[in-house]
């Protein structure tokens, strides 16, 4: 088994016609992704932040990229679980990152943030640990 990297995830599930160096790199990710590999968490962190950023795809398909990952059965991905569990978060829509780090403190009473939003998308969510402002 392999390990693989944001770069080779970006390879595979997305075309990029106009990068002459991905077009070239392009079918070693295929290759790549045809064997047995682990995906970190933090890999998937990081390939949301691209897709989102580099590459501004919508949520839409965010979400289709992260449920073909995830259906791929020679992919390990590291707390899968806990990977479906923020994928669902992020249907229902928070942030990819809050979503993860949410799911990831499943164990915890409370998530403490100051971030607003992310309480009251949470809450409307039924998601838990509940989310809190911490108190001075």
């Amino acid at each position: 088994m392999n390990a693989v990297d944001t770069n080779v995830l970006a390879r595979f599930f997305i075309n990029d016609a106009d990068d002459p160096e991905a077009a070239r790199q392009r079918p070693a990710a295929i290759t790549a992704l045809s064997g047995t590999v682990f995906v970190s968490i933090s890999v998937i962190l990081e390939f949301e932040w691209v897709m989102r950023g580099f590459y501004e795809l919508s949520r839409k398909d965010i979400q289709h990229v992260f449920e073909s990952l995830c259906d791929l059965e020679n992919v390990q991905i590291e707390d899968r679980n806990i990977m479906l569990a923020a994928l669902s978060a992020y249907k229902q829509g928070l942030d990819f990152a809050d979503a993860l780090h949410l799911a990831r403190a499943n164990f915890c009473g409370a998530f403490l943030s100051f971030d607003q939003r992310l309480k009251k998308r949470a809450k409307a969510a039924g998601l838990s640990p509940a989310v809190d402002t911490p108190k001075a």
